[in-house]
């Protein structure tokens, strides 16, 4: 017996249903949080983008982006930056917490192998991967209770929960760093208790992607891609379909989740 087709009109929400909505984004000049930024943008969503880096700017791209310069390790400047998106969007829905310390590839004991990597580091790294989020979460929550609509993306990765693998690595100039391992488990945990304590007016979901490709050795490259069952490396762009869904009314029965975008090298 066939099943009577089911209307479904006005029941199928769309990536439309963040036209209009106001999104923060932190490490919002990097590689991963500029993509975002354009990708909101295109869907009609006004977008905050707060970094270390770059300077506080006023009615671009039509007053659809503000860009808020904001040392995150400053508590002080952390919070205050909320108050900043209120006053120039008037609400905020969604906030997407993308920023990471990296050090550089020239930061002593940070690129390094296991017996050099500098412990001293790790401050920082939780100091902005990790706390910040919390301490920005605590007072937007206020703003996202009131928006009704109101998600938090957590940009994490899968070395918060896989175990490197150090052939891999061996013999090229790139390191698993522990102390960035450490600080996206923390983010995936941190996700899981805000979850909860957020339940049920604000969804608060994690997104771990697998090995992003920018011109790394082609040794590591090579070895990763054999690892992959999709064969590559993912790009910023494999992130945007993901945190959409996740910011958007189609995801509105999700929270607490992680969603891993990582090509299936996870899933050996």
């Amino acid at each position: 017996m066939l099943v009577p087709e089911v209307d479904v009109n006005n029941k199928v929400p769309n990536f439309g249903s963040l036209d209009g909505r106001v999104v923060l984004i932190t490490g919002g000049a990097g590689h991963i949080g500029s993509t975002l930024r354009a990708a909101f943008r295109s869907v009609g969503s006004a977008v905050a983008t707060v970094d270390v880096v770059g300077t506080d700017s006023e009615q671009v791209d039509d007053n659809g982006w503000q860009h808020f310069k904001v040392d995150l390790t400053d508590r002080e400047s952390t919070s205050a930056v909320i108050d900043r998106v209120i006053d120039t969007f008037g609400h905020l829905d969604i906030i997407v917490a993308a920023a990471s310390w990296m050090g550089t590839a020239t930061t002593p004991g940070w690129n390094a192998p296991f017996i050099d990597q500098d412990e001293g580091l790790w401050a920082d790294v939780i100091d902005v991967g990790v706390t910040a989020t919390f301490t920005l979460v605590k007072h937007a929550t206020p703003h996202l209770l009131d928006s009704g609509n109101g998600s938090i993306i957590l940009i994490s990765s899968i070395y918060g929960f896989c175990g490197p693998q150090p052939e891999m690595y061996r013999g090229t100039d790139i390191n698993n760093i522990a102390g960035y391992a450490a600080s996206k488990g923390a983010l995936g945990q941190l996700g899981r208790w805000l979850a909860t304590t957020l339940a049920p007016d604000v969804r608060v979901n994690t997104v771990s992607p697998g090995g992003v490709f920018r011109d790394q050795d082609p040794v590591f490259v090579s070895r990763y891609e054999d690892r992959t069952p999709l064969g590559r490396m993912a790009t910023e762009d494999d992130l945007i379909g993901p945190v959409l869904f996740l910011a958007s009314d189609l995801s509105s029965y999700m929270t607490g989740h992680d969603l891993v975008v990582d090509g299936g090298f996870s899933a050996w």
